[in-house]
């Protein structure tokens, strides 16, 4: 018998009582929703089917997913369909990898303020970027990229940063010719720092004289415009972290760098250990010495607690897209743009097809993959699985399958 692989949903569903009684008069409702939707992903609380070999008749369950975008399990599809979309917007250059961090005095802002703090924190690297690019003493031209966001270190603390996927030149003013980087660098770090830190912090200034913050608890102090401002100030005055990667290649490359980065959450279940005596074990990469891996526990409450974190706003948009590449000039310009660089459009390649899911209805379809006993047979789905929630669990009741519709469990 396969062994159970340890999940977040499994840490969710047995110590959300103790988490809940410690954190629960604090949570948003985007927090709780993750926490309930994780803990329910495809298990029967969300009903779902059962499919039947059409050769041999071996049976199995199939649960629907819960589709909250936090939920580590429910990634993988969407980042398959997602990454083929942005295939087509692939072009023949080398790619630069930008991040920009917000500096640890601001992080608690930030989660007072997600949806305000977030969106600046974009706006902020966006700006920086297409400014520097754009002055000729750089590169001179018209830059596209994507960026995402992600608010997680590898010990699952508070860490705010934007990745941008950038390619490496842009269009010239006129829209005349395309203008390339110089080979291995894009643009210097230390503009980009000083830019963006000034941007980020005018920006967020202007957020607190409109009145579009607020501060609770230990942050009710910074209501004041003395205190916030003394904040400002002293962040002025530190380093701001913008790191550029080295280039890793051409547009053969890009798709499977960003799978990296798109749809990741704040941890993936791989990377836990185990869960014994209360407390969460995981590996963690750390960065502050070399990188290495080592093994952190913490108390399960706590690891739940650092993980909902990272729940983003309702309707909050994390990936998003600039320049060229912004949604309502990207398909002219990058029509422009390959026809400056004599390129042709990329075709569609199998790699980017999403995979099959054999662990669940992720997608709420049928199933037409081949049967895991014989090998031979299609398995068709013969019952639904109605969801009837109990005690925040719930059981799955049996219904003969009617003509196949798909579920939505969002």
């Amino acid at each position: 018998m396969t062994r159970h692989r340890l999940e977040v949903a499994d840490v969710f569903r047995d110590h959300a009582d103790a988490f809940l009684d410690r954190y629960g008069d604090v949570l948003s409702s985007e927090q709780r929703r993750a926490l309930c939707d994780i803990a329910a992903c495809r298990t029967a609380a969300l009903g779902g089917h059962v499919e039947e070999c059409d050769r041999c008749g071996h049976q199995r369950i199939a649960y629907n997913s819960c589709r909250n975008r936090h939920c580590p399990k429910c990634q993988a599809t969407a980042a398959a369909h997602w990454m083929e979309a942005r295939e087509a917007e692939l072009l023949p250059v080398e790619y630069y990898h930008v991040v920009f961090t917000l500096p640890a005095a601001l992080g608690p802002i930030a989660l007072q303020n997600p949806r305000e703090v977030y969106g600046l924190l974009f706006r902020a690297a966006a700006e920086t970027l297409q400014q520097i690019a754009a002055d000729p003493e750089h590169l001179g031209a018209e830059i596209g990229f994507l960026a995402v966001l992600h608010t997680w270190g590898q010990n699952l603390e508070h860490h705010p940063h934007v990745h941008c996927v950038v390619p490496g030149g842009g269009l010239s003013p006129d829209g005349s010719r395309w203008i390339a980087c110089p080979p291995g660098f894009f643009l210097p770090v230390r503009v980009l720092s000083r830019v963006f830190r000034g941007k980020f912090l005018a920006m967020l200034g202007h957020a607190f004289e409109q009145g579009d913050l607020s501060f609770h608890g230990k942050l009710e102090l910074l209501a004041d415009p003395t205190e916030f401002q003394r904040r400002l100030t002293a962040s002025a005055q530190t380093e701001w972290v913008v790191y550029a990667k080295p280039p890793f290649g051409g547009p053969d490359r890009v798709l499977k760098y960003l799978a990296c980065y798109t749809h990741r959450v704040a941890i993936s279940n791989r990377r836990l250990v185990a869960l014994e005596d209360g407390a969460v074990q995981f590996h963690w990469k750390d960065y502050a010495h070399g990188g290495g891996e080592r093994t952190m526990t913490l108390e399960a409450p706590e690891f739940i607690r650092r993980f909902l974190l990272h729940v983003l706003p309702s309707g909050f948009v994390r990936i998003r897209h600039f320049g060229f590449l912004a949604n309502r000039v990207c398909r002219e310009k990058l029509e422009l743009c390959r026809a400056l660089l004599d390129a042709e459009k990329p075709t569609e390649s199998a790699a980017a097809e999403p995979a099959s899911d054999p662990n669940g209805a992720a997608e709420g379809e049928p199933a037409a993959h081949l049967c895991p006993a014989c090998g031979q047979g299609r398995m068709i789905i013969i019952e639904i699985l109605r969801a009837t929630p109990v005690n925040g669990q719930g059981v799955a009741h049996r219904e003969p399958a009617p003509e196949w519709v798909g579920f939505d469990t969002s």
